[in-house]
C-alpha cells in the first residue's frame, strides 16, 4: 500500500470514527421517518393531481355528452324542417364529439387505474410509515433506556475512581499530618534542651562551656552567701534567745531576794512586839 493510499485510508477511518461518535440513532431514526413522511406527502399529492386531471377530463366529457344531445336535437329539427344537410352536418359533429368522449374515457379509466394504483401504494407506504413509526419509537425507547444505563455506569464508575482519589488524599494527608506532628516533637524537644538555643546561637562550643561554668560559679558562689547569711541569722537568733533566759533567771533571783527581805522584817516586826510587851507586863 502507498503512502497516499494509506493517508486516504487514515482520513476515512478518521472521518468514519467522527461521523460515528457524532451519530445520534435516535435522530437518524427521526430523520429516516421524516424522509418516510415526504415521500407519502409527494405520492399523496401525485394522487390529488391525478384526481384532479381526471376529474378535468370527466368535466369535459360531460361537456361533450350534452355537445352530443344538442347536435342530436339539431338533426332532429332540421329533420323537421326537410333540412337534410343540416341534419347531416349536426350528425357529423355529434360524432366527431362522440369519438372526443370516447378518447376521454380511455384517458379517464387510464386515470383511474393509475390513482388506483398510486392509492394501493399510498396505503401500503402508509402502513410501512405506521409500522417504522412503531419500531422507531421502540428502538428509541431501548436507546434512550441503554444511554442511561450508560450514563448510571459511568457516573457509578466515575464515583468509584472519586474515591479512590478521595482516599489516596486522605492517606497522603495523614502522612502529612504525621510528619508534621514529629516535626513538632522534635521542635518542643530541642527547645527544651537548648539545643535550637545552640543551633541559633553564634556562639561556639568553648564559649558555651566556659558560660556554664560561669553560671555554675556564680550558683555556688550565691550558694555559699545564702548559707552564710543564714547561719549568721542563726547565731544571731540563739544570742537573743539565751539574753531573755538571763533575764529571766536575773529577775526570778531578784523576787526570792525580795521575798528573803520580806521575811526577814516580819521576824524583826515580830521580836519588836515581843519586847513591847515585856516592857509593859
Amino acid at each position: 500500500m502507498g503512502i497516499l493510499s494509506r493517508a486516504s485510508y487514515v482520513v476515512r477511518s478518521k472521518i468514519n470514527s467522527l461521523l460515528n461518535r457524532a451519530e445520534d440513532p435516535t435522530e437518524t431514526l427521526d430523520y429516516s421517518y421524516e424522509k418516510m413522511r415526504d415521500e407519502l406527502q409527494q405520492v399523496k399529492q401525485g394522487i390529488a393531481d391525478l384526481t384532479t386531471q381526471k376529474k378535468r377530463l370527466e368535466i369535459q366529457k360531460r361537456r361533450l355528452e350534452e355537445n352530443v344531445e344538442k347536435h342530436n336535437e339539431q338533426a332532429r329539427q332540421a329533420v323537421r324542417q326537410d333540412r337534410d344537410d343540416l341534419a347531416k352536418r349536426a350528425l357529423e359533429k355529434k360524432q366527431a364529439k362522440m369519438n372526443q368522449i370516447e378518447d376521454l374515457e380511455s384517458q379517464i379509466a387510464n386515470l383511474q387505474e393509475t390513482q388506483d394504483n398510486l392509492v394501493d401504494k399510498k396505503n401500503e407506504l402508509q402502513n410501512r410509515i405506521e409500522e417504522f413509526r412503531t419500531k422507531k419509537e421502540t428502538m428509541k425507547a431501548r436507546y434512550e433506556a441503554a444511554e442511561a444505563s450508560s450514563r448510571v455506569s459511568e457516573a457509578v464508575s466515575g464515583v468509584g475512581d472519586e474515591m479512590g482519589d478521595v482516599s489516596r488524599a486522605l492517606e497522603r494527608a495523614e502522612d502529612q499530618t504525621d510528619e508534621m506532628e514529629a516535626r513538632s516533637a522534635a521542635m518542643d524537644e530541642l527547645v527544651d534542651t537548648g539545643a535550637f538555643d545552640e543551633m541559633m546561637s553564634d556562639k561556639d562550643a568553648i564559649d558555651r562551656e566556659l558560660e556554664t561554668g560561669r553560671a555554675n560559679s556564680e550558683v555556688d558562689t550565691e550558694l555559699e552567701t545564702l548559707k552564710t547569711e543564714m547561719g549568721k541569722s542563726t547565731a544571731e537568733a540563739e544570742s537573743e534567745a539565751e539574753s531573755e533566759n538571763g533575764s529571766e533567771t536575773a529577775s526570778a533571783d531578784l523576787d526570792e531576794e525580795l521575798d528573803e527581805v520580806d521575811v526577814a522584817e516580819e521576824d524583826v516586826e515580830a521580836e519588836l512586839e515581843e519586847l513591847k510587851n515585856e516592857d509593859d507586863s
